[in-house]
């Protein structure tokens, strides 16, 4: 089943004692510095180099982002995790890349009085790289700094934004969404087997179950030294469901996915738009999320 586990919006400190456990895999609080955090940004680079990553470029900043093709057969295969609201239906086949990794094996989020300590800022870029180690012509460098830059442009119209380096900013982002008094719950898509194949086609196995969320917060995965997440939230309808997959191999997986209904503030060139080849407000987008991305929504109204 998808991964969910429930939070309470106040008493945050107190809290994270119950919901850490319960995140083992994701969200981790461990700190990744020195050469272990070093060691796992190459690994990150050199998978994104090698096409096995990359879908950090396609779930966030909906505003920031294109593919310069058009054309299916000349597409980054991390961009196919998207399709249309009416694919959403029992025994529909599609195209869906799920980045296989070890989560164990990324990096970790830092409690935020360790967060803290390192300045999130691209003016600070040059001393962030001689802390973790990084030449200023590295492939690390160039990632740390589009992270940082997709971190500091505005939002666009209707999104609020942020970017987490701790667990309790995450949390206090999505308590800043939902209310102080609200509880709220977090989703994820889980792998039920261990299936090496990035892309393949999967079909629907089940009638998708939507999460009847009238505000949801998604967190994505960006590529630092130590876990960054972006997250946000948009005044625009979506909708989330929780899909179960078989894939052609076998591979089992219960994902999770969000519809945009209003993509009519979205930019033209945003890569959604090559893939469905549809204009901005002429038909819902809907993707999947890969296994280290993150949606919140509020307790009482999920399934």
């Amino acid at each position: 089943m998808v991964s969910t586990c429930k939070f309470k919006g106040r008493n945050m400190e107190t809290g994270l004692v119950f919901l850490i456990p319960i995140l083992h895999l994701l969200l981790l609080v461990m700190c990744p510095q020195g050469m272990e955090g070093r060691d796992i940004m190459d690994r990150r680079i050199r998978a994104k180099t090698d096409g096995d990553d990359g879908h950090e470029t396609t779930h966030h900043g909906h505003a920031h982002h294109a593919h310069p093709s058009s054309h299916m057969h000349h597409m980054d295969h991390s961009l196919m995790i998207f399709f249309t609201l009416k694919d959403l239906k029992l025994g529909k086949t599609m195209a869906i890349y799920f980045p296989k990794r070890n989560l164990s094996k990324s990096p970790h989020l830092l409690p935020r009085v360790e967060a803290d300590l390192f300045p999130f800022s691209s003016k600070q870029l040059h001393h962030l790289l001689q802390v973790f180690s990084f030449s200023q012509d590295s492939p690390q460098a160039k990632a740390m700094e589009d992270t940082l830059r997709h971190c500091e442009t505005a939002p666009i119209k209707g999104e609020i934004k942020s970017c987490a380096t701790s667990l309790e900013s995450m949390l206090d982002f999505a308590r800043s969404i939902f209310g102080l008094d609200n509880t709220f719950s977090v989703v994820s898509t889980t792998h039920l087997t261990n299936s090496s194949t990035h892309l393949q086609n999967y079909t629907i196995l089940e009638e998708p179950k939507e999460v009847l969320a009238p505000k949801m917060v998604a967190c994505h995965t960006m590529p630092y030294p130590y876990a960054v997440f972006y997250c946000h939230s948009q005044e625009s309808m979506n909708k989330v469901y929780k899909v179960s997959l078989g894939g052609e191999d076998g591979d089992r997986v219960d994902a999770v996915a969000v519809c945009h209904l209003d993509t009519s503030q979205w930019s033209p060139n945003h890569a959604s738009f090559q893939v469905l080849r549809i204009k901005p407000g002429s038909s819902p987008v809907c993707h999947f999320f890969p296994a280290d991305n993150l949606v919140w929504v509020p307790t009482s109204t999920s399934v």
